[in-house]
């Protein structure tokens, strides 16, 4: 008995058709139940075949089920069923070839063509995809919250956005009678919500992108500071342990801003012969212009594939921050006192009412929702895709529990405060740290690499919804462009604190793509099969409440 399959006619371009052999014996179908009113398999008469004899002719009743089935693709829509040809059978795949207007044919070896990677792979690539400036600010949030609160917030709130970004991996698998495969969740939101999802949804992306090429533009006017600082101290033989308030020792510590705490300049020397260069290598004043003479040109690119190649120096990036918080905190020792609801002079109480900060870093920390389909279809085993997405949130999420834990527990108190902690806690750290220099210097390099990425990726995704096309002309990108690099220079310059801009494009965006569109698409697809639920319905009512009010919380907490 032979066994065959079907083809989703929805899919295949008018002029492509399909020829076969006519079988000598019958085939067996093996089309699932809910895929039969997809798939319609049908003959062609061929003309030449590629490495076969052109002269060998299929049955006259294969030609005329050819011309009905053309005759029906002119009746109706391919997403209408009520006109679709009758399931009939067809040959094996062994005899199945694909006809193109060229005048050629190619015999159908079956399977999918694309690349396909195991488990392993597939975890670690969604890994090095939500690893991004987030783990900088983890820390940062912990402070906020408190170091009991933190832990259980930075455990819940992963467990959230994994539910929910499962919702958004389902979603186009719960649609009926139209071919999802290559659908994004954007589309799904389409489908759902018509021109107001899709726009919403582009809108809310917009913000995620914007927000990381913000952070990414203060992070790396900081690196490109302190790396020249560290440069020209080194060259000059400057010391600037007098004028930085930290801990003695090898292991230095420092406290930028200890008396404010504000993050608007960075600490002069008031050194004389060093007044020039702290003018012209400003954190503020001067670095974020100089940067537009880099990033400005890299940006109006028509194609993004050379920085791609550079995308792996992320991993090696996280890898080595991992590697810089164990040795510090093996040197450091660990400084922990429990205060549950009062601060001290040094230490910050267990819970603090300005954890919303850190739920709105950790939205976007564990933010990968709007690529997770494009993401999940190259794992070689579908049926293990909920399984592998469990496993690789459980490791962003232990990464960022041990940076967290670690360098709260191992930050010096006394004799600095715990409120000492940086939004980027490497600005915990002097500009004359060897090893935090070879990490501001890596991540420098990186990010110069990955932001024009991101500029790609907003450009490519605004400019196709608005104009039809990727690069409508060269005033078109440079005007978005200008707007990006804007946005950047003008938070670098008056307000470069990476935690908040993280939290608050975090849970803008989150509001959005992580609780209310996946919790909406699902209550409404279980409402159109009849199974919802009165505990789904509130469950997922719960989860917008909760994204309503997390960006709430970012404006008066």
């Amino acid at each position: 008995m032979q066994h065959c399959f079907a083809v989703d006619l929805s899919q295949i371009p008018g002029d492509i058709v399909f020829h076969a052999a006519a079988p000598t014996t019958p085939c067996v179908w093996d089309i699932p139940s809910n895929e039969m009113l997809t798939s319609r398999p049908f003959h062609v008469e061929h003309r030449n075949i590629v490495e076969n004899d052109p002269s060998e002719r299929v049955s006259a009743e294969a030609s005329v089920l050819s011309s009905r089935v053309h005759y029906y693709s002119r009746l109706t829509a391919s997403s209408d069923r009520l006109l679709s040809p009758p399931d009939h059978v067809i040959p094996c795949q062994e005899e199945l070839y694909v006809y193109s207007p060229l005048g050629m044919a190619f015999k159908v070896t079956g399977g999918d063509g694309g690349a396909k990677n195991p488990s392993i792979i597939t975890i670690f690539a969604i890994w090095n995809t939500m690893m991004g400036t987030s783990i900088l600010s983890i820390p940062w949030g912990i402070k906020q919250a408190g170091f009991t609160l933190g832990i259980i917030l930075l455990i819940s709130m992963g467990l959230l956005t994994l539910y929910c970004c499962l919702r958004v991996l389902k979603s186009p698998k719960s649609i009926p009678y139209i071919d999802t495969s290559d659908w994004e969740f954007p589309d799904v939101c389409k489908y759902y919500f018509g021109k107001f999802g899709q726009w919403s949804s582009l809108v809310f992306s917009m913000v995620s992108l914007i927000g990381a090429m913000v952070v990414y533009w203060v992070l790396m006017s900081n690196f490109l500071f302190n790396t020249g600082k560290f440069i020209y101290n080194y060259a000059h033989n400057v010391s600037m342990s007098d004028t930085e308030f930290g801990t003695n020792g090898s292991e230095r510590v420092i406290c930028p801003f200890p008396d404010t705490g504000d993050h608007r300049g960075n600490c002069s020397s008031g050194i004389s012969d060093t007044a020039v260069f702290d003018r012209w290598w400003s954190k503020t004043n001067t670095i974020p212009f100089y940067l537009i003479i880099l990033l400005l040109p890299l940006l109006n690119f028509r194609s993004a594939s050379f920085f791609a190649r550079f995308t792996f120096l992320g991993t090696i990036s996280v890898v080595y921050l991992l590697i810089l918080v164990t040795l510090k905190a093996i040197r450091l020792g660990f400084h922990l006192e429990f205060h549950w609801l009062e601060s001290t002079q040094f230490y910050v109480p267990e819970f603090r009412l300005l954890f919303p900060q850190l739920t709105g870093v950790l939205t976007l920390a564990f933010f990968i929702h709007n690529c997770i389909i494009t993401l999940m279809k190259s794992n070689k085993h579908q049926e293990n895709n909920v399984r592998d997405l469990s496993v690789a949130y459980l490791l962003v999420g232990l990464t960022y529990l041990y940076v967290g834990v670690l360098i709260f527990s191992t930050f010096p108190s006394p004799p600095l405060s715990k409120d000492c902690i940086e939004p980027n806690f490497l600005d915990n750290f002097p500009s004359s740290d060897v090893l935090v220099f070879v990490a501001r210097t890596c991540l420098l390099f990186q990010m110069t690499t990955v932001y024009p990425l991101l500029g790609y990726l907003v450009r490519v995704q605004m400019m196709s919804q608005v104009f039809g096309k990727h690069y409508p002309s060269f005033f078109h990108v440079f005007t978005l462009n200008i707007f990006i690099v804007g946005t950047g220079v003008c938070m670098a310059k008056y307000y470069p604190n990476i935690g908040s801009i993280i939290r608050y494009s975090g849970a803008t965006c989150g509001l959005a793509l992580v609780f209310v569109f996946p919790s909406l698409v699902h209550m409404i697809s279980q409402k159109r099969r009849g199974e919802l639920s009165w505990p789904s319905a509130i469950f997922h009512s719960l989860l917008i409440v909760l994204g309503v009010a997390n960006v709430a919380g970012q404006f008066f907490m």
